[in-house]
C-alpha cells in the first residue's frame, strides 16, 4: 500500500468517526483533495484510489499542470469531467477579477467568489464559453487581514443579484477558520457559517445554498460536527507540501 493510500484510509476513518460523533451519515460529507503544489501525477494517483474532487489555489499553477494532469489521468484510464465519474477540479483560492476568464476556462467550479464585481466577471466569462458554472461564496468570518472573503454584513447586493446571473449556479458557502486559535473559536467560526447559510437561504429562496465547504486537515472533525458538507484535505492526504515556486 502506498503512502497516499495509507493516508487516505486514515482520513476516511477520521471522517467516518466525526460523522458518527455528530449523528450524521458518512455520505453527507464530501471529501475534496487539495492538490495545490503537488504534481499532476499525484492527482492521477489520488484519482486511482477513488478520489474525484480536487481543489487548487492558483490559476497560474493549475494552468501549468492541467495538461499534464489530463495526460496522467488518461494513462491511468481516468478522465477529467468528461462523463459521470470524471474528475472535477475546483478553484478554492482567492481569484483576482483580471484572471476570471482564464479561471472559467480551467476549472469545473469556483468556490471562492467574494464580491459582486467578481461574480459579474465570472458570469460574463462563463457566458462567452456557453458554460454554466457552479460557484460557492467565500465568506470572511475571521478577523485576520490576510483572509479573503465576503463580509456577511455587506452581502445583500450580491445575494440579490446572483439569481439573475444566468451562467452561474450558486451552490453554497465556503470559509476558512482562523489559524492557531482555540477549538471553541474554530467551532464558532464554522457554526457562524451554518447560521449565515440558514439565514440567507430563508431570505433568498431563489438561491441554492446546500454546500457548506469548511474544515481542513487540522479542523475538519469540528467542521463536520458543525454541519460541513464538504471538507478540504491536503496535508493529511499528501503530506507536507513545499511552497509553490511560481509567481501570480
Amino acid at each position: 500500500m502506498t503512502a497516499l493510500a495509507e493516508n487516505l484510509e486514515r482520513v476516511e476513518e477520521a471522517i467516518s468517526r466525526a460523522c458518527r460523533a455528530a449523528g450524521r451519515e458518512r455520505g453527507e460529507v464530501e471529501l475534496m483533495a487539495v492538490s495545490k503544489t503537488y504534481p499532476a501525477e499525484t492527482i492521477a494517483e489520488a484519482a486511482g484510489l477513488g478520489l474525484r474532487l480536487f481543489g487548487e489555489n492558483r490559476v497560474q499553477e493549475f494552468s501549468n499542470k492541467a495538461l499534464r494532469a489530463a495526460e496522467a489521468l488518461h494513462a491511468a484510464g481516468l478522465w477529467r469531467n468528461a462523463k459521470p465519474g470524471g474528475i472535477q477540479v475546483h478553484l478554492i483560492g482567492h481569484l483576482q477579477s483580471n484572471k476570471a476568464a482564464r479561471a472559467v476556462e480551467l476549472f469545473d467550479a469556483i468556490d471562492s467568489v467574494d464580491s459582486l464585481k467578481l461574480a459579474e466577471r465570472v458570469n460574463e466569462a462563463a457566458g462567452k464559453l456557453g458554460k454554466r458554472l457552479p460557484v460557492l461564496l467565500e465568506v470572511k468570518l475571521s478577523p485576520e487581514e490576510t483572509k479573503a472573503g465576503l463580509e456577511p454584513e455587506s452581502a445583500a447586493e450580491l445575494l440579490e443579484r446572483l439569481p439573475d446571473m444566468e451562467f452561474l449556479e450558486t451552490r453554497g458557502l465556503m470559509t476558512i477558520a482562523p489559524w492557531g486559535v482555540a477549538e471553541d473559536v474554530t467551532r464558532a467560526c464554522f457554526r457562524s457559517l451554518r447560521e449565515w447559510r440558514d439565514r440567507w437561504a430563508a431570505a433568498y429562496p431563489r438561491l441554492k445554498l446546500d454546500v457548506l465547504s469548511m474544515g481542513m486537515s487540522g479542523d475538519f472533525a469540528v467542521a463536520i460536527e458543525e454541519g460541513a458538507t464538504r471538507v478540504r484535505i491536503g496535508t493529511a492526504l499528501f503530506g507536507k507540501r513545499a511552497p509553490w515556486k511560481g509567481e501570480e
